[in-house]
């Protein structure tokens, strides 16, 4: 039972988290958004240095723990309040070092302390100017660390597989196994078949994705064949190229020719309903009951999905992968190399002897911190301001980072690449040695 409560806040405070971040960029601006955003970093920086810092069967550990771990629903809205009433900005004043330099000269700190503690000081604004900085040059280390902690899944999954396998006494699990192989290179064929129809690749992107198809799906027969590898790490590694592939050439978001077209389309088709009637019917039920709900449920449906329509598709997205890569590296693949599958329930260990799993561990403590830290690299990346009557957004901001995606893809086949060649053959190993042994 205590698992249960434990996923239902750690949930909460996700929500809390994902959706109070862009409302603090949204509704005051970028200075606003870093000032909320760096003081949660700090605020749960300094909670994982007090759990590590304190013995494990402390006292004063565990009373600090819960203290400062049931205060954070009212530090997470007090701080927000915070932020968007001390540094809501205009949106075009987003340039830092001119905010600083030209506030040298100006007549709104008459006192020492106001000009360098006070609102727009330089404390403030070289604060602000390092957080921002220091989020922007780690977007490559953060997008680096996600193709990382992606090729350990694939390992694991790998191992996974095996052990299924090999465990199995009859070929349910290769059947089965196989089909999810299947399935997963399928719908990647289907995106990769979606990136071509692309009008904004011109022939290098083309020729890139053809040399980087070509070789993710060079590694995966090369893992086959020779037994150091599975039809589901080839699957993986091949999906996970595809979709490194489709983030670098769109944004999830249609473009405004698209949505005419779609719009177009529609108007042109005759108004059959598009589902069987009782299955419409059922909907129109379930919508009224939805009217009937009292209204402080309603404007809480209606305020989760405002806040939710102001963060872009691909940031939600790659949020959810990586959450999903940075658990999966830190709670499973320990647990997987351990064998067994009770360490899934247990907190990662600072004294393992593995310097593989030790450095997870650590960055395990420090998950809330990462997981803001990631969160607002990807909202900065889509913030963007004009002149507008809605000054600044977070959906329309050139997102960049190309270059270190396919530096990403390139390593990740690298690395890949590598562990192939330093793996051992196995001959009761790979899903196809064990179809042919059988």
């Amino acid at each position: 039972m205590l698992w249960f409560f434990r996923i239902v806040f750690s949930s909460v405070f996700l929500l809390a988290i994902v959706l109070s971040i862009p409302i603090s960029f949204d509704v005051g601006g970028r200075d606003s958004g870093l000032a909320y955003s760096l003081s949660l970093f700090v605020f749960y920086f300094l909670y994982s240095c007090v759990k590590l810092a304190t013995p494990e069967n402390s006292r004063i550990r565990w009373s600090v723990a819960k203290l400062l771990q049931a205060s954070q629903w009212i530090v997470i809205p007090s701080l927000l309040i915070w932020s968007l009433n001390s540094f809501a900005v205009d949106a075009n004043s987003t340039d830092w070092v001119s905010r600083t330099i030209g506030g040298l000269g100006s007549q709104k700190h008459t006192t020492w302390s106001d000009w360098f503690f006070g609102n727009g000081g330089i404390v403030e604004s070289v604060t602000f100017g390092s957080w921002d900085k220091t989020l922007r040059y780690s977007s490559p280390v953060f997008q680096l660390a996600e193709g990382f902690c992606t090729l350990l899944v694939i390992q694991a999954a790998g191992q996974i597989s095996r052990w299924l396998v090999n465990r199995g006494r009859s070929d349910t699990w290769i059947l089965l196994l196989l089909i999810l192989s299947a399935s997963i290179i399928a719908s990647a064929l289907y995106f990769l078949w979606r990136v071509t129809n692309f009008p904004s690749i011109n022939n290098v992107d083309a020729s890139l994705i053809g040399v980087t198809v070509t070789s993710a799906a060079f590694l995966s027969a090369i893992g086959i064949l020779t037994g150091r590898g599975n039809p589901v790490e080839s699957s993986l590694l091949f999906s996970y190229v595809v979709l490194c592939v489709y983030q670098i050439f769109t944004d999830y978001a249609q473009s405004p020719e698209a949505q005419a077209q779609a719009a177009e389309q529609a108007a042109s088709q005759p108004e059959f309903p598009p589902l069987p009637p009782i299955i419409m019917a059922s909907y129109s039920t379930l919508l009224h009951l939805f009217r009937m709900l009292p209204s402080a449920v309603y404007s809480s449906l209606t305020f989760l999905h405002a806040a939710f329509q102001t963060i872009a598709p691909s940031v939600m997205i790659s949020l959810v992968y990586r959450l999903i890569v940075f658990y999966c590296a830190t709670r499973i693949i320990p647990a997987v190399r351990a064998s067994g599958a009770r360490a899934l329930m247990q907190e990662p260990s600072l004294d393992d002897s593995d310097e593989a799993n030790r450095l997870l561990g650590i960055l395990s403590w420090f998950s809330p911190s990462i997981l803001i830290a990631v969160y607002t690299s990807l909202l900065l990346q889509h913030f963007s301001t004009s002149n507008s009557d809605d000054s600044w957004t977070l959906r329309h901001g050139d997102a960049g980072g190309n270059t270190w995606r396919w530096v990403n893809v390139a390593a990740t086949m690298g690395l890949y690449a590598v562990e192939l060649y330093l793996g051992s053959d196995d001959a009761d190993s790979g899903l196809v040695n064990h179809w042919k042994t059988d």
